[in-house]
């Protein structure tokens, strides 16, 4: 209507509006689903070299609409905590959560499971709490794929029987349990022994050294043949602490897992033994996939799930991934993969390494 030259909206025409605004909004409120990815460190480089940006670019192929909200806890199980409640206060409809510490995260599911959210455990296993789904490999196939192949180093060797030292990873860590478990096996199997055996807290390299210098004191330069650390990180802090010790490492198998550009440099230059490769693409994109069906409430795809793994609570319905031994002779299976690129693992001094074993 008209007053004193001025359109005014009567109480009708005002309701008109507001109906028309909601509707270019849309009924949800605008927007795309959001669906949280807390990783829990950036020691080891995979999470952001490879786990988020690859779950990322397929949360994004799956749903472009998607908001993705990231947090990293730098090994810092209450600042996780933290980062869980923050997402789910901004509104997550999901949440896929790579705990630091297996027992304290279940502290986050339960506040998500208050909202109706439902959590996916990531490559690390949240224990005794009702997660809907988890993502990850063959743990302890990793260490007995550790454990197996460095029995084959000491053979080669002429000391098939070691001694070893054990390098294991965080205590927090249900993985790193889980490695220990396979390794452990594999070792007693072949009759190995193990001379020295420590838990690394935060999986954290300079840690590592300290504790295989510990170990070389103790046992002088003579009194171990090989060493199974539980990833690339411990494996390159054993390795640094012989050669402190002017011990050569090529004479003294080291294991290592996470096929790491600095891990695999080793392997070829011979400072390494193994390293074991879990594939990152297919673990964050089964993530990814889980994700923004339960973001969508739409069923998980079929044939996507493989076992049912008992975390203390309950059968989760699982997505579990083979790793793969990596030796000198098959770094190239990683690099084919698309994990590692050539051009960061062949760079500089070791450009002659990876034309000696055909990576080019």
């Amino acid at each position: 209507m008209l007053r004193n030259g001025v359109k005014t909206w009567g109480a009708g025409g005002v309701f008109l509006a507001l109906v028309l605004v909601a509707i270019g909004c849309g009924g949800d409120g605008g927007g795309g689903k959001k669906i949280a990815l807390l990783l829990p460190e950036n020691h080891t480089p995979r999470y952001e070299a490879a786990d988020r940006p690859d779950f990322e670019a397929k949360v994004k192929d799956l749903c472009s609409d998607c908001e993705i909200l990231y947090s990293n806890a730098t090994q810092d199980a209450a600042k996780q905590q933290n980062q869980g409640e923050a997402a789910l206060t901004q509104g997550a409809d999901v949440l896929v959560l790579d705990a630091v510490d297996a027992g304290s995260a279940g502290a986050i599911v339960s506040k998500a499971k208050a909202q109706d959210v439902p959590v996916v455990s990531y490559d690390r296993l949240i224990t005794n709490s009702d997660i809907d789904y988890y993502v990850s490999f063959d743990n302890v196939r990793v260490g007995r794929l550790q454990g197996e192949t460095l029995i084959k180093g000491l053979k080669a060797n002429g000391k098939p029987t070691g001694p070893v030292v054990l390098l294991a990873g965080d205590p927090a860590d249900n993985n790193a349990k889980l490695f220990k478990q396979g390794a452990v096996t594999a070792l007693t199997a072949g009759g190995v022994k193990i001379a020295k055996r420590y838990d690394t807290p935060g999986w954290d390299a300079d840690t590592a050294q300290n504790e295989m210098q510990q170990a070389i004191t103790a046992l002088g330069n003579s009194g171990f043949a090989g060493v199974l650390a539980s990833n690339d990180d411990l494996g390159g802090g054993a390795i640094a602490a012989m050669k402190s010790a002017g011990v050569n490492p090529s004479t003294r198998p080291t294991t290592g897992q996470d096929a790491t550009v600095a891990g695999l440099q080793r392997i070829l230059t011979g400072e390494q033994f193994m390293t074991v490769w879990k594939a990152i693409k297919p673990e964050s994109g089964a993530a990814a996939q889980i994700a923004v069906a339960l973001a969508k409430g739409d069923s998980v795809p079929s044939g996507l799930v493989n076992q049912q793994i008992d975390n203390g609570k309950k059968k989760v319905p699982s997505v579990i991934l083979t790793p793969v031994a990596v030796v000198k002779n098959n770094v190239d299976v990683v690099v084919k993969g698309g994990d590692v690129k050539v051009a960061d693992l062949c760079k500089g001094s070791f450009k002659s390494a990876c034309t000696a074993a055909g990576i080019q």
